[in-house]
């Protein structure tokens, strides 16, 4: 396997596969919270309505009791649709706090469904130029109502991910690295599309992979991915 240096990557959503319900909820007692609930391709976040505002109305604590499946609304995390800052030409900004409370710089699920999202609460436009942690990002509302994202181009340097595994390919890159997590040996490929993903494949996902230990192990290993990472198992079946 390999990685095709500095290509742009695009994603597509169909609007038909994002669902989205909406709802008051009680933070404390007086006060209420609007937001609205939207799918996409698997992805399920909790969408707050700030425009009017420089910065979340709620705080990494909160939107991580939001998050909570048993006890609370529960989703992959929440985002925030924030007003454009000053300088810069944008439409407006995006800010997302994970269901543990991290703040990732962008997530492609999530602003797909915060296009969605804005063209629900009446800014109706064919693109909107979203401020990211990770830099401009411009989701474009297709005709045939898909969304389309352009996510830039990958970020394959090592350092730059980050991880501390060692590079050993082309472009400064980590390909294929052999790391120890959890009592097995891991070949990690790193890259980042405005957050980090660890790629390993395997040869039977079932077979190979304790889900529910290997993922959290891996994605919370700080010795060889400082800022924690996505992992994605893959099997090629033909």
């Amino acid at each position: 396997i390999g990685f095709l240096p500095l290509g742009n990557a695009f994603a597509t959503l169909s609007s038909r596969r994002t669902r989205r319900t909406t709802a008051t909820l009680s933070a404390k007692p007086g006060d209420s919270i609007e937001f609205a609930k939207y799918e996409g391709l698997g992805n399920d976040f909790i969408l707050i309505d700030d425009r009017d505002k420089d910065s979340p109305s709620l705080t990494p604590d909160q939107s991580e009791r939001l998050c909570n499946r048993n006890f609370c609304i529960g989703g992959d995390g929440v985002i925030f649709a924030l007003k454009a800052p000053e300088e810069g030409d944008y439409d407006f900004t995006m800010r997302i706090y994970n269901s543990d409370g991290s703040e990732p710089e962008m997530c492609g699920n999530g602003i797909r469904c915060l296009a969605q999202f804005l063209k629900d609460l009446g800014e109706d436009a064919e693109s909107y130029r979203i401020n990211t942690l990770a830099g401009p990002i411009i989701p474009v509302m297709n005709s045939d109502d898909t969304i389309t994202v352009d996510m830039g181009e990958p970020t394959l340097d090592g350092p730059s991910v980050p991880t501390a595994l060692v590079p050993n390919s082309e472009h400064n890159s980590v390909l294929e690295q052999t790391h120890t997590c959890n009592d097995k040996e891991w070949k990690i490929s790193m890259v980042s599309m405005g957050n980090p993903h660890a790629i390993i494949f395997v040869d039977d996902l079932e077979k190979d992979i304790d889900f529910e230990s290997d993922g959290p192990a891996l994605e919370s290993d700080t010795t060889a991915f400082p800022a924690k990472t996505n992992v994605e198992f893959v099997q090629v079946m033909s």
